[in-house]
């Protein structure tokens, strides 16, 4: 019997914009297991002085679950469709936070990592997943949106989760925010629908693969592994800034300053924090946009080396509050892009059919990246986040040569060997008729 389920194209949900913002509704809903984490290192260790590495392996077992499992949960996408696992996905989110709330020990600390890693895995995965098939067209622009939800949901819960932190405990707003948004994960994934096969049968561009590639046959190609190092080398960077946020603002001694902009003050660390979130949701589609224009190559380098100069400058300028604020909100503006240009490549690299599977796949990098976040913070604790911030300096750099000098020369050769296997076989059709 075969299990693939038929798209539901009478359903009022049957739209691409539709489908769009479902998924990043319910991307924006499990963005703070990553982006708000960083507010609850300082009063966990407060707390239970288990110390900031000990509390910081959460995050990275949280990450690594997050995204080494994300090829299983395409492949049961591509197989069941996006709804049900969108729901396990929500239903474990909620869970997660749960525990969290509870954990009075590392290794129930760390559980809550693994199901919430599981939960969110589940829903950014789908999410992305769809979003390549219902614009197979304009897969930068779907992807970048889609993953500004999660770049950018955590924006409007930063100022409530911190003040809940503050009155009423970690705790609460672990349990508060975890039920909340695990509901409404829950209620949007019912929308959700297989996208029409006849989305992937369209016409391919120049730069679109003619055919979809199994994920055993992508795991065969060298463009693969050249975009994996790529993505490990920027991920990196940003999932540490993303987990240290608070501490690096502590130990620069900018995390209680106030700072005026545009009229609005803050606190330094409420300030960046939020501005991350925004221009890192903004990046997203607006660097996916780009590239659908200039070409994945060339919008990567861009990114990269301006990432780099925001680290550098953070490295040489951290310790002014206005200037970490500025800083910090530039690089997340830059770094958001690999979650929107990488599975838009694959995809474009790789065909539609199996879309989900293998930007699951490619996913995996970003939880190889997290494994340098215990080191990182260790690192910073000896020799300060100046040579961290360095190391991450010359990461980027190296990404943006391997993309512009290693990657889009060899992709050019992978679009050129399928366009010649389809002319042969081509003609190898019309010999046998003739």
């Amino acid at each position: 019997m075969n299990a693939t389920p038929e798209p539901q194209s009478k359903s009022p949900f049957a739209n691409p914009w539709i489908q769009l913002v479902l998924g990043v509704i319910c991307m924006a809903c499990v963005a703070n297991l990553q982006y708000g984490w960083t507010l609850f290192v300082n009063p966990i260790d407060a707390k239970y002085h288990w110390g900031r590495p000990a509390i910081q392996f959460a995050f990275t077992l949280f990450v690594l679950i997050e995204t080494w499992l994300v090829p299983v949960e395409g492949y049961l996408v591509d197989r069941y469709g996006p709804r049900v696992v969108v729901i396990g996905g929500g239903i474990l989110v909620a869970i997660a936070w749960a525990v969290n709330s509870v954990a009075d020990s590392l290794p129930l600390l760390y559980l809550g990592a693994v199901l919430g890693g599981i939960g969110t895995g589940a829903v950014y995965g789908t999410c992305v997943g769809n979003a390549l098939k219902w614009f197979p067209g304009r897969r930068g622009l779907a992807a970048g949106i889609t993953a500004a939800g999660f770049g950018a949901g955590a924006a409007i819960t930063i100022v409530p989760i911190s003040n809940m932190i503050k009155d009423s405990g970690f705790e609460h707003a672990f349990l508060f925010f975890g039920i909340l948004q695990g509901v409404i994960v829950f209620v949007m994934s019912w929308g959700l629908l297989v996208a029409p096969p006849s989305l992937a049968t369209a016409a391919p561009k120049k730069s679109t693969s003619a055919r979809s590639f199994a994920p055993l046959e992508v795991l065969r190609t060298p463009v693969f592994y050249v975009m994996y190092v790529m993505f490990v080398l920027v991920a990196a960077g940003g999932l540490v800034m993303a987990a240290s946020m608070a501490p690096i603002a502590k130990d620069l001694h900018v995390d209680k300053v106030p700072v005026e902009l545009l009229g609005v003050s803050m606190l330094a660390l409420q300030f960046a924090l939020t501005l991350n979130r925004i221009f890192d949701g903004v990046g997203r589609p607006f660097f996916g946009w780009v590239s659908d224009n200039i070409g994945r190559e060339n919008t990567m380098a861009i990114a990269f080396v301006i990432g780099a100069g925001a680290l550098f400058t953070l490295s040489q300028s951290g310790s002014n509050p206005l200037v970490f604020v500025l800083v910090t909100a530039l690089y997340f503006g830059v770094f958001g892009e690999i979650y929107s240009l990488f599975p838009a490549t694959q995809g474009d690299t790789f065909g539609s059919k199996f879309a989900a599977a293998n930007a699951g796949m490619l996913y995996t990098a970003k939880g190889t990246g997290a494994l340098l976040v215990g080191p990182a913070t260790a690192m910073a604790g000896t020799m300060g986040w100046h040579t961290v911030f360095m190391v991450a300096v010359c990461f980027n750099l190296t990404a943006a040569a391997l993309g512009l000098f290693v990657l889009k020369p060899m992709r050019a050769r992978h679009f050129a060997q399928i366009r010649d296997q389809s002319d042969a076989a081509g003609a190898l059709a019309r010999g046998s008729t003739t």
